[in-house]
């Protein structure tokens, strides 16, 4: 299955990242269009038309999103989801590399649509390299008059500023990334009232992610219409997925959504290492529910994936070969998601700290069978409960590791305890410690 070629046609071409050389190859010409020729409310529709749904992970229609704007005569604002640390993801990362002008266009036709006045991208702070190359991408739109006040001579006005992260997994949930934003602790926020109403410094707020907003151009210029045509139903256009772990050719890849998964993982990423086969894989980033070899068929889509039980999430696939312990995979996973759970609901706090140490009991062969039992009680109890995702996004993929092998586990547990008593260790020795687990001290 061959895909169309969007957002990396040209990509690596030397000095992309320049302004002339973006507008010899078409750029700022849709951004253009928009200014000069449609109303928001026909941008909306566009976008509206074309079924483009969210890529950062959540897959909401981008098009309603901002219609969700108030019409009100307020201070409204863009802002770009760029603090991409989801493990597993890095297409926003090449993306920002090679074509920040496309982000630029991208984010004055939203914002255009929104009525928006003020824009804001919060880059990832490890992304040094990229947040550097975005600044200068603004020094030159601004003084070539494709930012600030009047662009283009429309009457419309947009300031863009760049806001570099601190490092914290939390501040990638959207209404954290406000509160950073405003200078604040970054940790969710109870919702409703949601940013299209109440977001930054409270006005109504627009946030995508930097793929949906590099999206927006081409669909200015190819027709809501034409966009959609690409894709399937309910998953209209292209797709960046980056795919890791286990595999011979590891990378990002632009694929028709749609596609059947085996085809990414072994067609496009070569597959696993000779002699090995695929054990389980993370379709969405290391949140999502991990699906078996027995699911690579499944069409790689939002709503195939969700009918899978699994989600297509940021588009990161991890693939994890049959050499890998899964206890080993759920332990890393779930000291992440502890160590970067902002604490402020208990669910989240409490759940993610006990996740852990029952999987270190587990590796060291000191929990029993009704300990998983347990375990995945605890999964589903934290999953729904949490201010934000982040309690769920541990939850998920680790309730779906002990359910699809519950053997291995128990195996695991098996040989560890027997590598304990061969040293002199009796399991007996592990009552104390099964007390004091399951009561949370």
């Amino acid at each position: 299955m061959t895909s169309p070629t969007i957002l990396f046609a040209g990509i690596d071409e030397p000095g992309l990242h320049k302004l002339d050389v973006y507008r010899r190859r078409g750029g700022y010409e849709a951004m253009r269009k928009v200014l000069t020729s449609m109303t928001p409310a026909e941008v909306t529709d566009e976008l509206m038309a074309s079924g483009l749904r969210g890529r950062g992970g959540a897959g909401f229609p981008s098009g309603k999103k901002i219609s969700f704007i108030p019409k009100a005569d307020v201070d409204k604002y863009l802002v770009c989801n760029a603090d991409e640390s989801e493990p597993g993801t890095f297409k926003d990362r090449e993306l920002m590399q090679k074509c920040p002008h496309m982000l630029i266009e991208g984010m004055v036709i939203a914002a255009y649509a929104a009525g928006a006045n003020r824009s804001f991208i919060y880059i990832r702070g490890e992304y040094a390299e990229q947040a550097d190359i975005i600044d200068a991408a603004l020094v030159e739109a601004e003084q070539a008059g494709l930012l600030g006040d009047d662009i283009l001579g429309s009457g419309f006005g947009l300031s863009l500023v760049l806001h570099r992260g601190a490092g914290a997994y939390i501040c990638g949930e959207e209404t954290g990334l406000l509160d950073s934003l405003e200078g604040k602790r970054g940790n969710p926020r109870l919702k409703p009232p949601f940013p299209a109403n109440q977001g930054l410094y409270q006005g109504p707020t627009v946030i995508n992610n930097v793929e949906t907003l590099m999206t927006m151009p081409h669909i200015i210029q190819m027709g809501g219409a034409e966009y959609a045509k690409i894709g399937v139903e309910n998953s209209s256009g292209t797709k960046l997925v980056s795919v890791s772990g286990n595999v011979q050719r590891p990378g990002n890849y632009e694929i028709e959504l749609g596609m059947p998964s085996r085809e990414i993982i072994y067609d496009l990423a070569g597959g696993p290492p000779e002699g090995r086969e695929v054990k389980f894989w993370f379709p969405g980033g290391s949140s999502s529910p991990v699906l078996t070899k027995d699911d690579l068929d499944i069409p790689y889509d939002f709503d195939s994936l969700a009918k899978a039980k699994s989600m297509l999430g940021s588009g990161a696939i991890i693939v994890v070969d049959d050499s890998v312990p899964v206890v080993s995979v759920a332990l890393k996973l779930a000291k992440f998601y502890k160590h970067e759970s902002c604490g402020k609901c208990t669910p989240c706090r409490e759940g993610t700290r006990w996740t852990v140490s029952m999987l270190e009991r587990v590796d060291q062969g000191l929990a029993t069978p009704m300990d998983l039992d347990i375990m995945a009680s605890v999964q589903e109890q934290i999953i729904g409960n949490c201010l934000c995702v982040l309690g769920d996004a541990m939850a998920m993929p680790i309730g779906s590791m002990v359910a699809k092998f519950r053997d291995e586990f128990e195996a695991h547990i098996e040989a560890a305890r027997g590598r304990n008593e061969w040293a002199g260790e009796g399991p007996a020795d592990a009552d104390p410690v099964l007390i004091q687990g399951a009561t949370g001290a």
